[in-house]
Parts: C-alpha cells; structure tokens; sequence
C-alpha cells in the first residue's frame, strides 16, 4: 500500500547490555535510565567543543533528560543529527539576543488563577505538570519545566477547577505542562472525571510528547482510560520523520484504535526540519499513523534559542512547497504564536496575485495564473 517504511529504535546503544524485552519495553524501566549526565552522553556520543560546554552548564536553565528509546535514535558523531540538536544542550543557550523573552507567549499574564492560561474566549491552557519525560532544548516553558530554573510551575489545582466550574464560555480544555502522560492512569482519570463533569466543557485536548519520547507509556490500559472521556484529542509533537520508528507508529495506532483523535505540532528548527523534502515525509508519514498535521510553529522567542530558529521566510516556503505537491489533508497551518501574548497568527504563502470588484487573479502551486470573476449578472428588467 506504501513505501513508507516505519523501523524500530530498540537496542541501538543498549545492544551489548542484555536489557531484557519486558523491561526495554516497560515506561518506568525508560525514565530510571533516562541519560542526563555528562558522563552517561559521553558513553556514546562523539560531542564537538560546543556540546561539552553546553552540558557542562545544564541545570541552570533547563535539564537534560533523555530517554533511552529516544537517544538511541541520535548519530554518534554529527552535531548536525536532527534529533541530536532537538536534545543536546549546546553553549548557544547562554547566549541571549536582545528580542528574546523568558514568557514569549505572554501565558503568565493571562493566568486568572495560577497554572490555568485563559487568552482565548472560549478556551483555557491547564498546565498541570512541570515534568516531561525527555527536555527539548527549544522548550517555550522553559522557565519553569523540569525543576531547575528560578521560576516554579505552582498550579493550583483547586481553584482552577473552581475557575472553570464558574466560567460557562470554556467548552475547551487544553491539559498540558510539562506532559499530562506522565501522569499515572489513576491521577489522569481522576483528573479528567473532574473536567467531564462539568456541563459547558465540551471537550478535553492534551498535549504530549510521550507518544515519541516514550511510546511505552502508551499502553491498552491507558488507551482503556482515555477511552472513557470522548470527544477527547490529543497534540502529538513530532519534529522528524526520523522520530516516527515501530514502536511510535504501533503506540499511535493504539490511540487512535482507542477512539483518539490526534493532530501534530512541529516546530521548524535549523537544521532539523527546515526544508521542504523533510516536511514532505514528515507529514506523509503522520497520515501513516493516523494522525493529522496540524499546527507548523515558528520557533518562539525563547531566551538562548536563536540557533534553532528559521526565519519566517522559510516556514513560508516549505508551505509553498508542500501545497499541490501533496495532500491537502498532510498540509499543517503555519503560525506564528505572536510575542507577548498575541496568540496564534496562521501565515500563509501569497496566492492572490490582484484583487478588484470585478475579478480576482490566483496563483496555484505551479505558479500559474488563473482569474475567477468577481462581477455579478446584472438583472433583466421586466
């Protein structure tokens, strides 16, 4: 049916330990042997000047974390690896540029009670951990994800359900932190009982990187659990096709047989997906798995994140480049999530040429001009 070929990430680097099946296969065995050191990278990793250094500082801003089914898909000895830039801390984030912010999305200004976002009318950002289970040195809260920075996650879990109870126009809540999966299935059932059973919620979203980080986790008995709690979506972050292996399609494939529908967030990085052919099999992979690109981030301004970031020209230019060239269901919406607060702002190529009362000339994605008539018939008089 495709060419598109999924392969598994398992043993990799952990070839010669003898790690037993059930217990490489198992989510808790993942995150206790989570590299994070120095000393753990250096076992298998070939790391340039700026890697080391990078590492050396880790724990000031954001920690380093990685679980071993992840790292196993890093190349040893490129600094270019796109899944290595996603994970290594490298010396470039000290580096701060002067348009750079620590809350580039302006969320703890719109913070009603602490941990619940309300920017939107209709909906709410509920940040309810500050843990994932692997740290994307990219990651728009890293002022407060993973533990180590000055600045705490402090929800309040009481008052934010108090919160919603009282606010009739949410219908729409998005779990997220941090990674709401982490959570186990009894504290995630309890806490989406309490947002099911209240009348104007209409539905329930999480956003995760689990699914890729550590498809272990998503196990029957949490698809069971999730299966109760319908219309329920769920905001995969998949940057490469290379994260995409066997064991991310067949946990995807668990979700989605469970009722689950999912839509993927990438954010464009240098040189990890900042090209047309990369974006072209990512998406085409996704639709493999079931799930619908959705949103294509402009890099947020984040403190010590410059050399990751594109410019907006080129997100414009790989939407250019997908658009006719494949399906319009792989096709994300490109947005930039405005500094400050201003939410999302979805950018898209220009494809009207002109524009007047009586006609409209469009571009298609072979830049070819076609005109579509704006004038109307004028009426016979009788």
């Amino acid at each position: 049916m495709s060419n598109i070929s999924f392969t598994s990430s398992a043993p990799g680097y952990w070839a010669n330990e003898n790690i037993p099946h059930e217990d490489w296969n198992s989510a808790k065995w993942q995150l206790k042997n989570r590299v994070s050191s120095l000393a753990d990278i250096e076992k298998h990793l070939t790391l340039c000047e700026e890697e080391r250094a990078g590492i050396l500082l880790t724990g000031t801003k954001l920690a380093t974390a990685i679980t071993p089914h992840y790292f196993n898909l890093i190349h040893p000895t490129d600094p270019d690896c796109p899944i290595r830039r996603q994970v290594i801390p490298r010396i470039e984030e000290t580096h701060t540029d002067p348009s750079e912010m620590a809350d580039p999305c302006g969320e703890d200004s719109h913070m009603p009670v602490p941990g619940l976002v309300h920017r939107y009318p209709d909906r709410v950002l509920f940040l309810v951990t500050d843990r994932c289970a692997s740290y994307c040195r990219y990651c728009t809260r890293s002022r407060v994800v993973s533990g180590v920075s000055d600045q705490k996650l402090e929800t309040q879990w009481d008052m934010a359900i108090d919160y919603l109870k009282k606010t009739p126009q949410v219908r729409d809540v998005l779990l997220s932190g941090g990674d709401p999966l982490l959570f186990s299935d009894v504290k995630l059932e309890k806490l989406l009982s309490k947002l099911h059973a209240i009348p104007h919620i209409q539905f329930i979203r999480i956003g995760s990187r689990i699914p890729i980080f550590l498809p272990q986790r998503i196990t029957p008995e949490l698809c069971a659990t999730l299966r109760k709690f319908h219309p329920l979506f769920i905001s995969i972050h998949t940057n490469h096709p290379k994260e995409l292996t066997t064991e991310v399609h067949e946990a995807l494939g668990r979700l989605a047989d469970a009722g689950v529908m999912m839509g993927n967030q990438s954010v464009l990085l240098d040189k990890v997906n900042d090209s047309v052919d990369v974006q072209r099999e990512l998406v085409q992979k996704l639709l493999m798995c079931r799930v619908r690109p959705y949103y294509l981030y402009q890099g947020d301004l984040i403190e010590g994140t410059a050399h990751l970031r594109t410019s907006i020209s080129k997100g414009i230019e790989i939407i250019d480049g997908l658009r006719g060239h494949t399906s319009g269901y792989a096709i994300p919406q490109y947005v930039v999530d405005a500094p400050g607060g201003g939410g999302k702002i979805p950018i898209n190529p220009e494809y009207i040429v002109e524009s007047n009362e009586e006609r409209t000339v469009l571009r298609n994605y072979e830049g070819k001009e076609f005109v579509y008539s704006e004038s109307k018939l004028v009426p016979h008089p009788l």
